[in-house]
């Protein structure tokens, strides 16, 4: 029944539609142009554009579901990272930790032992990755020391080993918190600063971002740490004893006089070396005449018989002028040069160009040099001791530790050492001697 009625509305419908659109033909008027279909068709064409909005809004939305899914994603790899960096963090301080504990143990042990430093060998050090310093971190590190251009890197890996203990580190945080405000001098030629520069490095790396600033003189130069109030100043004085100009003569070499005594004995702590200078001959020598002990002005004299003269005059100076319950008087011993291989057991062997490694063992082939002898014999007189770091043997089996022909220097360096190198290791030697002398 309903179905009958619909289809009979239906019929009725097209018909009055066809009457409809026949009669406004035959009157010339176009039904579909009649304001109702217009708005019909706006309305259709609003319907069409909101459609296709809304696909554009449904096309935006799955882009920022997309980017929502990538930041989550992004969210759970940073609490990832962070979760290593948290870990990384724990284990960064439980090492730390573990150093400070073992490096107060090996100090401990240093104190406490009878432990002579400076017999042992060379040994590679596992620990070892890379050089505790280099000329990126370190700004203090002239051309002449400066191996970067040297193709072998293996001298890097070598530690001094005591034979009684073990050496401790360098704690240069440790250093300038203890000599706050104090003065640290090295007295000597360019050896001395072969060791200035690299106790300067090991400083610095040890309290990154130390504000610090320099200042010179004809004979000195002094790196303050400003945070510490901690100068470290080189003079230069290649003979300890004065060299003086006189009119109508020329250089002198005084082995009786020392004037910069005024200023030395100003200092806390005192690192002396001299030797390198006193053989120099011809164009290199840096006087024209000796006057001796007695006053007595000679052309040329014996140089080990002058150097011995020297170094008591420099001796008798510490016993009178020097307090030594306020300065710590170092002598750092007579370094290695190595130009003659017959010296370390290979005849023949001309310079230290091409050597790799050091020299096996504890004892060096031609034994202790005449000039190191005579400083110990001349030490042992003294009344009021000083401390000799005794580096001449550990530093003449480092045949290795030169820069040779790969440094700033023109020619062949067998004399001073690579920085990072063998001069660190007189600084080490130097800090756990001083924790035995304070402690």
């Amino acid at each position: 029944m309903g179905t009958v009625f619909i289809e009979k509305f239906c019929f009725v419908v097209v018909v009055v539609l066809a009457v409809l659109i026949g009669s406004s033909e035959a009157n010339g008027c176009d039904l579909f142009e009649g304001s109702w279909m217009h708005y019909f068709r706006k309305q259709m064409h609003c319907s069409s554009e909101q459609m296709h909005c809304y696909s554009k809004q449904m096309h935006r939305s799955s882009e920022l579901m997309h980017c929502f899914s990538k930041l989550m994603q992004c969210f759970d790899e940073m609490a990832q990272c962070f979760d290593e960096m948290t870990q990384c963090f724990i284990q960064t301080r439980m090492n730390n930790t573990t150093r400070i504990i073992v490096s107060k143990q090996e100090q401990a042990n240093v104190v406490r032992s009878n432990c002579n430093l400076f017999e042992g060998s060379w040994v590679i050090d596992d620990d070892v990755i890379e050089p505790l310093y280099n000329t990126t971190t370190c700004p203090f590190i002239r051309s002449t020391f400066n191996c970067t251009k040297r193709p072998d890197r293996q001298y890097l890996k070598y530690k001094w080993q005591p034979s009684g203990c073990d050496l401790p580190k360098f704690d240069g945080s440790a250093f300038l918190r203890k000599y706050k405000g104090k003065q640290i001098m090295f007295i000597g030629d360019s050896l001395s600063l072969n060791n200035y520069d690299s106790f300067l490095c090991l400083l610095y790396v040890s309290v990154p971002g130390v504000n610090h600033h320099t200042k010179s003189t004809n004979q000195s130069v002094t790196v303050i740490f400003e945070d510490y109030r901690v100068s470290v100043t080189l003079f230069n004085s290649l003979f300890l004893v004065d060299v003086e100009v006189e009119p109508n003569i020329g250089r002198v070499l005084k082995l009786n006089s020392i004037k910069n005594g005024e200023i030395w004995k100003q200092a806390d702590i005192l690192i002396v070396n001299t030797w390198l200078w006193w053989t120099r001959g011809g164009p290199k020598q840096p006087w024209d005449y000796i006057e001796d002990t007695d006053g007595k002005l000679v052309k040329e004299m014996n140089r080990v018989i002058a150097f011995r003269r020297g170094l008591n005059t420099w001796t008798k100076w510490v016993e009178r002028e020097v307090d030594l319950t306020k300065t710590k008087v170092f002598y750092q011993g007579q370094a290695g040069s190595h130009h003659h291989g017959e010296d370390w057991g290979e005849p023949g062997v001309k310079g230290c160009s091409n050597q790799t490694t050091p020299v096996v063992g504890s004892i060096y082939p031609s034994g202790l040099p005449l000039p190191a002898q005579i400083m110990k014999q001349v030490l042992k007189n003294m009344t009021n001791s000083i401390f000799l770091l005794d580096i001449t043997i550990l530093s003449h089996l480092r045949k290795d530790g030169h820069p040779a022909n790969h440094n700033g220097y023109s020619g062949f360096d067998c004399t001073h050492f690579c920085l990072p190198g063998v001069p660190d290791t007189w600084n080490q030697l130097f800090y756990a001697s001083l924790l035995k002398l304070t402690s």
